[in-house]
């Protein structure tokens, strides 16, 4: 969401305490707080009531096919790199229903969904989250088939975003251009500093409704020497280890036949983790259930994944029946044809995909070994 004209930017210095008095105050304003915390061995983001639900002194250790939680000695709230899902499912949920249909003498009434009985404030949102929003949004937000759960729920939204300190092994948002830095979609920016009492946090607001809630905080002004450890903390989370060959991407879908397609799929599994935890994908199938008297019936929305073998199905049949398909599918419309529809990439380098894919499958090493033997045949 873009700075309201003429907000107030301001800059402040919080510690725990403040930072609680500030999700104590985004609570008081009606908003439900959805940030992370630690539940089954991974940082997931759930609801929660305030610091103290924060996964203090918890880092992660991300490489593909590998994920692992591992304590940090600087009691950092915001020290794991991502979150093992994104926000999609807040905003885009996993189930939904569509409507729903009653019998009357005059036939069958119409009844629209309930809209949702709080605005959601997610605490904690990484500039490559910030843009798979984004994404989203405009995936969703067709001028004549807007969807209007989607952009319902986004615009009543509070975004407290953070800065990233530190890159996983599995990012490469850099070459995306979606990271590591926050530039857009928040209403407040927190960027979080090691001291010797505790982690303290330079806040920004970038929106009108950003501003109204910091003094709640009590913070000090940041003063200038603040304002420069807060940039020079993120300028760590730009060394990335992984690049996509982003032109290279881009042309996939000219590559139809390539012998990369067929040793992907030896390893590749078809479980769709990749489609699950990535936070653009949107894929869904639609399901409608009666009562037995059919009097009552419902239409619901569920995710499904183009790694399914149900889902190119058609009547005779499915279309992509080999996992090669499915897999070129997958990755050529998140890089590829993701222009044609919407001209951006699909992708913002979270890594995600890398790291819950079960056999470790890289989608920056894919797009690489089709670069390099493009290049040697030229």
């Amino acid at each position: 969401m873009p700075a309201a004209e003429g907000a107030a930017i301001s800059a402040v210095v919080l510690d725990k305490d403040g930072l609680e008095r500030l999700l104590a105050a985004i609570r008081a304003k009606g908003w439900r707080l959805i940030g992370p915390r630690v539940a089954d061995g991974a940082v997931v983001y759930d609801d929660i009531d305030g610091v103290a639900d924060l996964p203090a002194g918890i880092g992660d250790e991300q490489k593909g096919g590998h994920y692992r939680l591992k304590p940090r000695p600087d009691g950092a709230l915001f020290g794991y790199t991502s979150g093992a899902q994104g926000w999609k499912r807040f905003l885009y949920p996993p189930r939904q229903k569509l409507f729903a249909a009653r019998r009357t003498q005059a036939g069958f009434a119409i009844q629209p969904p309930e809209p949702a009985p709080q605005p959601l404030a997610l605490i904690g949102v990484r500039a490559c989250e910030l843009a798979a929003i984004a994404t989203q949004a405009k995936v969703f937000g067709d001028k004549d088939y807007a969807d209007p759960g989607y952009q319902g729920r986004l615009k009543g939204a509070l975004v407290v975003a953070v800065e990233c300190g530190a890159a996983g092994d599995t990012c490469f948002c850099a070459s995306m251009g979606t990271g590591p830095e926050v530039s857009s979609g928040h209403d407040i920016k927190l960027v979080e500093l090691a001291g010797k009492t505790g982690p303290t946090f330079v806040a920004t607001a970038a929106t009108a409704k950003g501003a109204d809630l910091l003094p709640a905080a009590a913070g000090r002004p940041a003063a200038e020497a603040d304002l420069a450890a807060a940039a020079k903390a993120v300028k760590a989370a730009a060394r990335q280890s992984r690049r996509m060959e982003t032109a290279t991407s881009a042309a996939l879908k000219d590559q139809p036949e390539h012998p990369r397609w067929d040793q992907v799929a030896a390893r590749c599994m078809t479980c769709g983790n990749c489609t699950l935890v990535c936070p653009t994908c949107f894929c869904t199938t639609v399901e409608d259930v009666t009562d037995l008297k059919g009097d009552n019936a419902e239409r619901w929305r569920k995710w499904d994944s183009c790694f399914t073998v149900d889902f190119s199905y058609i009547h005779g049949g499915a279309i992509r029946t080999e996992v090669r398909s499915r897999y070129r599918q997958w990755i050529t419309h998140k890089l590829s044809t993701w222009h044609d529809q919407f001209g951006q990439a699909g992708c913002v380098g979270c890594g995600r995909c890398i790291t819950w894919c079960p056999v470790g499958i890289d989608i920056t090493e894919e797009v690489r070994a089709i670069h390099d033997s493009a290049k040697g045949r030229k």
